[in-house]
């Protein structure tokens, strides 16, 4: 059966996906806050679905098409949708215990408990949102990579005040955007009531390598970092360049007013 993971956005306004859910009889259940809603199709086999406020989703045993039904459905409750949403699946059957299968990237689940399904969801909904930071982060050191470039082959950066400007807030816009949410990839509260279910999300996270990967972006963001330093060092010296020949001008006209009042008393 299939296991699939997306991030569709920046957030999913929960409370009024919850009314909508209400109204049209999907029976939306809270687990802190996370909701839950179970669907059964045309053969009577039921699948699950787990919407996280960070703007993930996670079904379990729906076909591609209800997936893609249900998403369309919940769009207008995703804030700042992604164009492409980030999506990766697993296969996922029942057995004698619940362990994670690397080699078949297949998930054996003990039982249809959806608590454990939530428990794993957690650590895959984190990895796809972690895949949107990866490729956000991959796409704007791409385009600033020739910044440094043409500043040390030819001492400078061509590029107007404004464009570079706009440059330093891109960056931090970036840098600040991950930051901001780097709690979602944190152990979710949710298991400092439910211990016990702490493993199964422990499972999820070594599978997708998230610790890794968390590391590889934050190394990531440090080139963002460094490079939104070396365009504000650019920048204040633009400006301090544009002060300094400014007061030098300031200077000359002083000099030549009191040549000129010099000139004048001998006259």
């Amino acid at each position: 059966m299939r296991c699939s993971y997306y991030c569709v956005g920046d957030i999913y306004n929960i409370d009024e996906m919850a009314k909508f859910l209400r109204e049209i009889g999907r029976e939306p259940k809270f687990y802190d806050n996370v909701i839950h809603i179970r669907k059964e199709n045309d053969s009577g086999a039921s699948g699950d679905a787990f919407f996280f406020p960070y703007g993930c989703a996670i079904f379990w045993g729906l076909e591609e098409e209800e997936e893609h039904q249900i998403l369309s459905e919940l769009r207008p409750y995703v804030v700042y949708p992604l164009l492409f949403p980030t999506h990766d699946q697993s296969t996922f059957h029942y057995g004698d215990m619940t362990i994670i299968e690397e080699e078949e990237d297949e998930i054996v689940l003990e039982s249809d408990d959806i608590l454990i399904k939530l428990s794993l969801s957690h650590g895959l909904s984190q990895s796809v949102k972690l895949e949107w930071f990866e490729a956000s982060v991959s796409r704007t050191i791409e385009k600033t990579r020739h910044l440094p470039e043409e500043l040390a082959r030819k001492g400078k950066i061509y590029m107007s005040r404004k464009k570079l400007s706009k440059k330093i807030g891109a960056l931090f816009s970036e840098r600040n955007s991950i930051n901001l949410h780097s709690d979602i990839l944190d152990t979710p509260e949710f298991f400092w009531r439910r211990p016990r279910y702490e493993p199964y999300y422990l499972m999820a996270s070594e599978y997708m390598d998230i610790a890794t990967r968390l590391d590889i972006l934050n190394r990531r963001l440090g080139v963002i970092h460094e490079l939104y330093d070396i365009l504000s060092s650019e920048l204040n010296h633009r400006h301090s360049s544009r002060l300094e020949v400014t007061i030098i001008l300031l200077i000359l006209i002083e000099v030549v007013v009191v040549l000129r009042n010099e000139f004048l008393k001998f006259f």
